[in-house]
C-alpha cells in the first residue's frame, strides 16, 4: 500500500537544457510538441498537478522560447541558467537558489519525459512522508543496455551506477535507474553539494546522491514505473513514439467519457480537447488545441477543428476547417468543405457546403448558401461581416466586409454586396443578363472552321 503524499511544500526543479542535436531542429529539444503542448509544458503541468508549489526550470542560457514557454506554462517560476554542462546533479545545483531558500522537498524531473503523469509524481514523493531520504523512480526491462543500474543488497538499495562505470557483474541487472527523484527538504541540498565527479565521464551525476545517502544512514526507496511511461525523447522517432502513447491515453478517456470515437485509430485529439457525452467523431478528424465539443454534437469525417467551441446537438463535416475562435451555438450546423474562422454561428444557423466565412457573425437561424464568401481582408486589416437572424444568402455571394445583412433579408445568388442591407430587404447586386438570341451556334461554327484550317496547314 503506498504512502501518502507528505503535507510538507513540494518544489519541483526541471532539467531542460540539452541541445537536442538529434532531434535535428533549430527547435529546442524540449519546445517540440506531443498532442499540441510542448514537452517541457506536459512536464510542467504534471509536477504542478502533483502538489508542487515551487517551481525552477534549468535551462540554457539565452533562450528566450524556452524562457516564454515556461511563463506560459508555469507563471513565476525560477529560471536558471545552466552555461556548462557538466551533469544532471550540476544542473540541478544550478538552482541552488531555490534550494536554499525553500527547504521543501524535491522532486527531479526532466523536460523531454513528456509521458510521466501526475499520478507518478505523487507515488514518487510518497516515500519521503514516511522517512525516505531519497526515492528513484525506476524499472524493469529485458534489455537494459545504456541505462544506469539500480543496485540493491537484499530488498535495500546501496547504489545507482551509470552502465560505463558498472562491473560485467552489474550490468546484468534489470532494474534500471529512469532518472527522476525525489529527496528530502531536510537532506537535498547536503546530498547535492558533496555528489563529486569521479567518473569515466568526469560529470557530477544525480544518481550518486543515492550511494551519498545510504553512507548517511537514511532510507532509500525504489518506486516502480512502466518502462514505457519513463522513455525520454531523443530523436524525432521517439517523439512520434511519445505522440503515439499520449493519443492512446486521449482516446480512451475521450470513450470511457461517452464519445464515440468510430475509428479511434485516426482520431487525433490535443491534450486539452473536451469532448461531451454522446458526441460522435467519425474517421479522420484532427482536434488542434483549444476545442470544446459539448454534448450530443457530431464530427463527421475529415475535418479539422482548433480553437473553437461547439454548442449541443452541432453536425459540422465532412471535410470542415473551423479555427481562430470559431463558435457553433446549439443546432447550428456546417457542412462539407467550409472553412470558418473567427465566426461564431448563431442558433440553428446553418452553411451547409463550399463556403468561407472569416470574422462574421451569423445570426440564428441564418442560412448561407453554397459557395457565400466573406470578404474580411483588405489586405492590411481584417474587417467584419453581420448576417442578422433568418436572413438569406443566396448561392455564390460574396459578402464584402465591414458590411451588415439585417434579419429576414434575402440577398439574391452571385451578388457582390458593399452596402449594409436593411432588415427584411432583397438586395441583388450582379449584371443584367443579355440574350443574344443564335449568338452561340455561330461562334461554335466560326471556332470549328478555325479548327479545320490549322489542321490542313
Amino acid at each position: 500500500m503506498t504512502s501518502s503524499p507528505s503535507p510538507r511544500s513540494l518544489t519541483a526543479i526541471v532539467l531542460a537544457a540539452g541541445k537536442g542535436t538529434r532531434m535535428r531542429s533549430d527547435l529546442p529539444k524540449v519546445l517540440h510538441k506531443v498532442a499540441g503542448r510542448t514537452m517541457l509544458g506536459h512536464v510542467l503541468a504534471a509536477v504542478q498537478a502533483a502538489g508542487a508549489t515551487r517551481v525552477g526550470v534549468v535551462a540554457e542560457p539565452g533562450r528566450a522560447d524556452v524562457a516564454a514557454e515556461i511563463e506560459r506554462q508555469a507563471p513565476g517560476a525560477g529560471i536558471f541558467a545552466q552555461a556548462e554542462r557538466l551533469g544532471t546533479a550540476h544542473a540541478v545545483l544550478a538552482a541552488r537558489s531555490l534550494l536554499v531558500a525553500c527547504g521543501d522537498d524535491v522532486i527531479v524531473a526532466f523536460g523531454d519525459t513528456p509521458l510521466v503523469t501526475p499520478e507518478t509524481f505523487t507515488r514518487l514523493r510518497a516515500p519521503l512522508a514516511a522517512g525516505a531520504g531519497v526515492a528513484v523512480l525506476a524499472f524493469e526491462t529485458a534489455n537494459p543496455t545504456g541505462y544506469g543500474r539500480v543496485l540493491t543488497q537484499g530488498d535495500r538499495v546501496s547504489a545507482i551506477r551509470e552502465e560505463k562505470d558498472a562491473s560485467p557483474d552489474e550490468r546484468q541487472v534489470r532494474l534500471c535507474n529512469a532518472g527522476l527523484m525525489a529527496l528530502s527538504g531536510a537532506h537535498a541540498l547536503a546530498l547535492l553539494e558533496r555528489i563529486g565527479n569521479d567518473n569515466a565521464a568526469g560529470e557530477y551525476y544525480l544518481p550518486d546522491a543515492v550511494a551519498l545517502a545510504v553512507a548517511d544512514g537514511l532510507s532509500v526507496a525504489v518506486v516502480p514505473v512502466d518502462e514505457a511511461e519513463a522513455q525520454g525523447v531523443n530523436d524525432r522517432v521517439q517523439l512520434a513514439a511519445a505522440e503515439a502513447v499520449v493519443q492512446g491515453r486521449l482516446r480512451r478517456a475521450a470513450l470511457l467519457g461517452g464519445a464515440t470515437l468510430a475509428a479511434p485509430e485516426t482520431v487525433f485529439l490535443s491534450h486539452d480537447t473536451v469532448l461531451g457525452r454522446d458526441v460522435i467523431v467519425e474517421p479522420h478528424v484532427v482536434f488542434g488545441p483549444g476545442v470544446v465539443v459539448a454534448d450530443g454534437c457530431t464530427v463527421r469525417a475529415f475535418s479539422h477543428l482548433a480553437d473553437v467551441r461547439l454548442g449541443e446537438t452541432v453536425k459540422v463535416g465532412p471535410f470542415v476547417r473551423m479555427r481562430g475562435g470559431a463558435v457553433l451555438e446549439p443546432g447550428a450546423e456546417i457542412g462539407n468543405f467550409v472553412e470558418l474562422k473567427n465566426t461564431r454561428m448563431g442558433p440553428g444557423a446553418k452553411a451547409a457546403h463550399l463556403t468561407y466565412l472569416g470574422d462574421a457573425e451569423v445570426g440564428a437561424k441564418a442560412n448561407v448558401g453554397a459557395g457565400t464568401i466573406t470578404c474580411n481582408y483588405d489586405g492590411v486589416f481584417k474587417h467584419r461581416t453581420t448576417i442578422g437572424a433568418g436572413a438569406f444568402i443566396g448561392s455564390n455571394s460574396a459578402l464584402v466586409a465591414p458590411v451588415t445583412v439585417g434579419a429576414q433579408a434575402i440577398i439574391g445568388a452571385g451578388s457582390v454586396i458593399t452596402h449594409d442591407v436593411p432588415e427584411g430587404a432583397l438586395a441583388v447586386a450582379r449584371g443584367r443578363q443579355v440574350m443574344k438570341a443564335g449568338w452561340a451556334v455561330r461562334m461554335r461554327a466560326q471556332l470549328l472552321a478555325l479548327k479545320e484550317r490549322r489542321r490542313g496547314q
